[in-house]
C-alpha cells in the first residue's frame, strides 16, 4: 500500500485541515449517525479527525492506524490527551492485524482511493467488524476534476466509480448499505451494516 505524497501530509498535519474537519467535513460524512463503542480508522493519517471524534463522542474508544509510520507518530502526538481511550499503530489497510470481528465500527475518511487495491481495504474493514457493526466512510469519485487533481500527486492512487463501490458492497456481506454523491458528485459518502451471523 502506497504512503503519502510530503503536499498530502503537510495538508493533513494543518490547523486550517483541522478546522475544516471538525465544522464540515466530519458531520457530512457521519451523516447524524451516532458512533458507540470500539472504533478502527483506516488511514487515520494525523489523527485530526479522530481527535474530532474523541472530543465529541464520549461513549467511543479508537485504534487509529495508518501505513505511513511517521502519521502514526503524528496521531500519538495529537491524541495524547486521550489517554486510555486511544491507541495507534502502523497497519496496511488491505491486509488489516486484527481478528476477525474485532469492531463495532470502522470508519475511513478520504483514504480508500490511496490503497489503490481499495476492494481488498473495503473487505477487510468488513472483516474485522462485529456482526451488526457499523462501516462509515467517504471518498473521492472517480469524475474528472478528481482524476486532473491526482495526476499532479505522485502518490499511488485509483479512484473509485460510484457503481463500482456499489457493486463491490454487493458482494460483501453487508446489509442497509447508502451510497450518496455529493459536492457535484466528487466526493461520496456511503455506510453499511455487517451482516448478522445466522441463527443455528
Amino acid at each position: 500500500m502506497p504512503a503519502m505524497s510530503r503536499v498530502e501530509k503537510a495538508v493533513c498535519r494543518s490547523a486550517p485541515w483541522r478546522v475544516f474537519t471538525r465544522r464540515l467535513v466530519l458531520p457530512w460524512a457521519l451523516q447524524g449517525i451516532a458512533l458507540s463503542g470500539e472504533v478502527l480508522e483506516i488511514g487515520g493519517g494525523s489523527g485530526a479527525m479522530a481527535e474530532q471524534l474523541l472530543a465529541t463522542t464520549p461513549a467511543i474508544t479508537m485504534c487509529v492506524t495508518d501505513f505511513d509510520q511517521t502519521m502514526v507518530s503524528s496521531a500519538v502526538e495529537k491524541l495524547t490527551r486521550f489517554g486510555t481511550r486511544v491507541t495507534a499503530r502502523q497497519a496496511d489497510a488491505t491486509a488489516l492485524p486484527f481478528a476477525d470481528s474485532s469492531f463495532d465500527t470502522v470508519v475511513s475518511w478520504i483514504m480508500l482511493h490511496h490503497t489503490v487495491a481499495w476492494e481488498k481495504a473495503l473487505s477487510e474493514a468488513v472483516r474485522v467488524l462485529r456482526p451488526g457493526g457499523l462501516l462509515v466512510a467517504y471518498d473521492l469519485v472517480d469524475a474528472g476534476p478528481m482524476r486532473w487533481l491526482h495526476r499532479a500527486e505522485p502518490a499511488d492512487h485509483r479512484m473509485i466509480g460510484i457503481d463500482e463501490l456499489r457493486a463491490e458492497l454487493a458482494r460483501l456481506p453487508v446489509v442497509d448499505v447508502s451510497v450518496r454523491p455529493g459536492l457535484g458528485h466528487v466526493v461520496m459518502r456511503f455506510n453499511a451494516r455487517r451482516a448478522p451471523t445466522p441463527s443455528s
